[in-house]
């Protein structure tokens, strides 16, 4: 559903939801936007500018009518990197050009790709950053002093486990009280924003009971302003754009995935169905806005697009009142917040990589023991412990080899004759003493690529004295062909040719007969030589045989084959002297 088409039938009734249904998301995305921004290495008005600018939007522009966006978890590795290696300015830039990226794809109506990435490439990414961006809070629950980020989770724990000595009980209480309450919330009151009462909680008893304690956001980071940054153009330049173009893939990429899958969840719940292309496009301009004030990257945030679809939301409207209602927030409270500690925070953040881990489906997948178990496994590990670029790559590599081996194996080529008790043909009437040793059957099943072609060229009898002089291929269940099947087809076509034999194709399907068509091969068979159903092709091949080496076979691999052996005739005169009277010559 495009343009106003959404707002369709909407009523005071339908604002009454939204303006809800927006207020409870909204509530909930402010401790997100913060906690997900300081996670990735920026100041945590950052998280709430992204919030209301690329939420607005999103919203707005988005191809689903419950579409939540904002910053999230899937980035925090990502943003964390870019940010330590090129610096907050050309992050916002990175973003930016991520934006274009996904505009692009929206306009070229690539929505559609991003469904075929491997399920197993998913989980396994999903769950790696899942725990980095729990290890990554260890630090701040144990209020630990002295901690310096990097990019490397080895290094990471290794900085951790110098530094434990530095504990700090105060901390550890607060970010207790918090997780307590978040867990509880979500056990006994689901629909109340479980984070921010943790947060809520946690920050006052920090505030009463020990102040000057714990390390707050105020501390940390400064007190936060309590308006949208002005508009800003960050300093553009070609060097800065080339040097960027792989970091800004990479978000367009994970931004792409992650929205199209929280669009694809959201039709899961509503009954209703996402625009996929549009979603792309809307997501870009998002993110080409959001720097311009502040803003770090933003998707679709599945946890928050599902609340906000369970609170009763019924157009974009509810998504553009959460923006407004983060907005709000900000101006009115935005000097509380730098008493935030952050030992409060992250347990929110260790909650979401929780919930966000897959850890059912990773486990399933393992236990298939498949090819899938090992591109889950190696998507993980990398994704852990080198880099969230190289683990998709390396996944959808092994999933690609994988699929073309699998689809190898599905192809089958071979021998058949008819089997007179059921009208059909099988492979298991060829025996020794039960071959034609003229005409060579052969059903070819899966598709003929390149993946397959040797098992195609292996079955395949090379010509030569002994051998069948006339081929028929039965390619009815052959769905597709590409030119390295098709060149494979056309090697044995030379040496039938050579030979001066002939080659019949029955029940050719639509695809691999075009191919044929286009690379001239099916003109070289002959147009004649291919047919519909496979006992017109055994008459036809039946009349090419040579009589003179039937004669007195004994294989009678078709029916026909009595008649053109004499063997009938000899049979028929044994019967028929049988009952001769005596003395009469036959």
């Amino acid at each position: 559903m495009t343009g106003w088409g959404r707002f369709q039938g909407y009523t005071i009734a339908s604002l009454r939801k939204d303006i809800i249904s927006g207020i409870i998301v909204g509530v909930i995305a402010i401790p997100l936007g913060m906690a997900f921004a300081i996670a990735s290495g920026v100041k945590p008005e950052y998280g709430i500018y992204t919030t209301i600018v690329a939420g607005i939007l999103i919203s707005l522009l988005g191809g689903s009518k419950f579409q939540i966006g904002g910053p999230t978890g899937a980035f925090i590795p990502i943003l964390f990197a870019i940010a330590m290696e090129y610096g907050y300015e050309n992050l916002l830039i990175a973003g930016m050009m991520a934006g274009v990226i996904l505009v692009l794809m929206g306009l070229l109506r690539l929505g559609v790709l991003i469904k075929f990435i491997p399920k197993p490439v998913t989980i396994g990414f999903t769950a790696g950053i899942a725990v980095t961006i729990f290890s990554g809070q260890i630090a701040n629950f144990l209020g630990l002093r002295d901690i310096k980020r990097h990019e490397s989770f080895i290094d990471n724990m290794q900085e951790i486990g110098l530094h434990l000595p530095t504990l700090n009980l105060f901390s550890v209480l607060t970010a207790a009280i918090c997780l307590a309450v978040v867990i509880l919330a979500v056990k006994f009151a689901p629909k109340l924003p479980g984070s921010l009462i943790g947060l809520l909680c946690a920050t006052l008893i920090a505030v009463l009971f020990f102040s000057g304690k714990v390390t707050t956001i105020g501390s940390a980071y400064g007190e936060i302003p309590g308006t949208l940054p002005s508009f800003h153009l960050p300093v553009i330049t070609w060097d800065r754009l080339a040097s960027l173009i792989r970091p800004a893939f990479v978000i367009a990429m994970l931004g792409a995935i992650e929205s199209l899958l929280s669009a694809v969840v959201a039709d899961g719940m509503t009954g209703d169905r996402h625009n996929s292309n549009r979603e792309l496009i809307g997501q870009g301009v998002a993110n080409i806005a959001a720097p311009l004030f502040g803003g770090i990257p933003a998707t679709g945030a599945i946890a928050r697009t599902a609340t906000n679809i369970k609170s009763g939301a019924v157009s974009p409207l509810s998504g553009v009142i959460h923006g407004l209602v983060v907005l709000l927030v900000l101006v009115l409270f935005a000097p509380y917040a730098s008493h935030i500690p952050l030992a409060a925070m992250a347990p929110i953040l260790m909650v979401v990589a929780w919930n966000m881990s897959e850890r059912k489906q990773f486990l399933h997948l393992l236990k298939t023991k498949t090819g899938d178990s090992l591109v889950l496994i190696i998507t993980f590990l990398l994704t852990v412990f080198a880099d969230l670029t190289l683990a998709v790559e390396v996944g959808l590599v092994l999933a690609v080899i994988l699929f073309v081996k699998r689809m190898g194996e599905v192809h089958l080529v071979s021998k058949v004759l008819p089997d007179p008790s059921s009208v059909k043909v099988g492979a298991h009437m060829v025996t020794e003493n039960h071959d034609c040793p003229q005409i060579g059957m052969y059903n070819v099943e899966g598709p003929l690529f390149f993946g397959a072609a040797y098992r195609f060229e292996e079955t395949m009898p090379e010509m030569g004295p002994g051998q069948p002089t006339i081929i028929l291929l039965r390619m009815g269940k052959v769905p597709f062909i590409d030119t390295t099947g098709e060149a494979n087809l056309s090697g044995l076509v030379k040496q039938m040719k050579q030979c001066g034999g002939k080659l019949f194709i029955s029940g050719i399907q639509p695809q691999p007969l075009e191919l044929l068509r286009k690379t001239g091969l099916y003109n070289t068979i002959g147009s004649e030589q291919f047919y519909e159903h496979t006992g017109a092709a055994i008459n036809e091949a039946l009349k090419a045989v040579n009589r003179a080496k039937c004669l007195g076979c004994r294989h009678a691999a078709f029916r026909e084959c009595s008649a053109l052996s004499g063997l009938e005739e000899v049979h028929n005169l044994r019967r028929f002297k049988g009952k001769a009277k005596p003395g009469v010559t036959v």
